[in-house]
């Protein structure tokens, strides 16, 4: 009779041979000593690109002219053109004439006008040589005139504005820079021929 408690069989010999097989085992990455050269060599690459692409860029902006900058007599005079529009309405009309002569007195002499009253402005403006006596006059009448309509609500007809705007236009246009004649200009013309 066979024993029940003796059940346990040992491990057949080829069971116990296919359990001691294992796989093989993957390669083992040897390290290359050159391998960093590669990456220095792909960083200079990149660097090299970005350099040339900026120097490309810089040639290209300095190819492309810049617009000149409006002188401050053309864009005064071009204000007061759309300040025309408004004559029927006497308090946007000397609002935008006065403010269009104080911004051209600014930037044309870098004289201080829009920040400043009237009357601390023609104070310090009788103190400059900036202009002749007479158009510092002439100014001090003008933003007076206008200060009567943008403060005390004074109503002026269409004659009033357009004399308003013509004080302002001749100030601009005695104020404005000269053009220098060419028989007056020191510098060689490209065009004379060179003296022998």
């Amino acid at each position: 009779m066979i024993n029940a408690t003796n059940s346990a069989s040992p491990i057949p010999p080829l069971a116990a041979a296919v359990q001691d097989i294992r796989d093989i085992k993957p390669p083992v990455a040897i390290p290359n000593g050159w391998e960093w050269v590669g990456w220095v060599l792909g960083a200079l690459l990149f660097l090299a690109i970005l350099y040339f692409a900026w120097r490309f860029w810089q040639r290209r902006r300095s190819q492309i002219p810049e617009e000149p900058a409006v002188p401050a007599h053309l864009r005064a005079k071009l204000k007061l053109q759309e300040a025309l529009a408004l004559l029927s309405q006497p308090k946007p009309f000397c609002i935008l004439v006065s403010a269009t002569i104080r911004f051209y007195l600014e930037e044309q002499f870098d004289f201080r006008a829009p920040e400043r009253t009237t009357e601390e402005f023609l104070h310090e403006l009788q103190a400059t040589d900036l202009l002749s006596p007479e158009q510092k006059e002439s100014l001090g009448k003008f933003l007076e005139s206008c200060d009567l309509v943008k403060f005390a609500r004074y109503e002026p007809g269409e004659p009033e504005l357009l004399e308003l705007h013509g004080s302002a236009l001749k100030l601009v246009e005695e104020t404005e820079p000269k053009p220098v004649s060419p028989a007056l200009d020191p510098r060689p013309s490209t065009l004379d021929p060179a003296p022998a």
